[in-house]
């Protein structure tokens, strides 16, 4: 059984894209360079051009994956405010911005409404509101 997710370990690595994936095609692109750097001709840059959209490619997709998930977090956590929170704060909810609801999703609900005012009286990042969370609510299905 894997441990209980904390501030401490709750970053998650795709071993995929994070071991494997982005090391080649970062090693493959300055592979490329170096290949057009030492045997310059059209040919060669366009591959080493070729390498680095390949790359960029790779890491649009990550972050496209990431911004949906932030997306989703940000409806879940809106509905789970709604649910939850003092009519006061139901109000403020909008004010939250997208980083300050990805930190919150990790507050179990008997503290949801104190990270949250802290949140907004105090114009904590999500790293900040982590890091001030006592009961965390694990989130284990993340991209």
């Amino acid at each position: 059984m894997p441990a209980p997710q904390t501030y401490a370990n709750h970053r998650r690595l795709e071993p995929l894209q994070h071991f494997v994936l982005t090391p080649i095609l970062l090693i493959t692109w300055i592979a490329t360079i170096w290949q057009a750097i030492k045997f310059p001709s059209l040919h060669s840059v366009w591959v080493a051009v070729l390498g680095f959209v390949i790359l960029m490619v790779a890491m649009q997709v990550r972050m496209y994956a990431l911004k949906v998930q932030d997306r989703v977090i940000r409806l879940e956590e809106t509905l789970r405010m709604e649910r939850i929170l003092p009519a006061e704060l139901k109000e403020r909810i909008p004010e939250l911005s997208v980083k300050q609801m990805v930190g919150l999703r990790f507050a179990a609900d008997a503290e949801l409404a104190q990270r949250v005012r802290e949140a907004l009286d105090e114009k904590l990042d999500g790293e900040a509101i982590k890091k001030r969370i006592q009961t965390w609510r694990p989130d284990d299905f993340r991209v």
